[in-house]
């Protein structure tokens, strides 16, 4: 596997080896050694989603109260999408900027991100299958949303706006900055102490 770390600190792309002959391919889509020892510890499975959307489906941008808040290691086993990670962590020196990789099944990449920060994606074709694992199970208490189309965060959709679907959810969600002033967003400097609280856990196999 082969990992780079996005613009915004803490999330990586993972692009996995992939072995081909005549029966197809096979390939590794997740090893909790090699995340932990490039994130600094294991991803504490929790939990385990999938999605299946049409063309033009936007999920997000959602997040988690930190902490638990929600790490998430997401693959795309269908289709392809735009997969985005944006960093909502007021004081944080990327607070408001984003990255993005693409999911697909030609390269088969996966992205981690870790908690305290937003995730969000656009699917590209119909049928586009995306696949979690999460470090906490689903709280709906503790669940929030930005809205996708926020012009604040200026997400890029690869795709004509004619086209995203958005659920009544998040279409309803405030900008960016509203959700800073309503106090929802994460605190930097806390997301920090519970990464390092995390790194100091024993590292175990997850």
């Amino acid at each position: 596997m082969e990992f780079r770390e996005l613009s915004i600190a803490g999330s990586f792309e993972v692009t996995p080896k992939q072995f081909f002959d005549e029966r197809g391919v096979f390939y590794e889509y997740y090893r909790f050694d090699q995340l932990a020892e490039v994130v600094g510890h294991p991803l504490d499975l929790q939990q385990g989603n999938t999605s299946v959307s049409k063309r033009g489906t936007v999920r997000g941008i959602h997040f988690a109260d930190i902490p638990p808040s929600q790490a998430k290691y997401v693959t795309c086993t269908g289709g392809a999408v735009i997969d985005y990670v944006i960093d909502i962590r007021v004081g944080s020196p990327t607070f408001g900027q984003w990255d993005s990789v693409r999911l697909d099944t030609v390269d088969r990449r996966a992205i981690y991100i870790p908690e305290g920060l937003g995730h969000c994606f656009v699917a590209l074709e119909d049928d586009s299958t995306v696949s979690y694992l999460c470090s906490a199970t689903y709280a709906p208490g503790r669940e929030h949303g930005i809205n996708p189309l926020c012009k604040t965060v200026g997400l890029e959709f690869e795709i004509d706006a004619s086209e995203l679907l958005l659920s009544p959810k998040d279409t309803e969600a405030p900008g960016l900055l509203k959700a800073k002033d309503q106090g929802l967003l994460p605190d930097y400097e806390e997301c920090l102490k519970f990464y390092e609280q995390l790194n100091a856990e024993p590292k175990e196999a997850k």
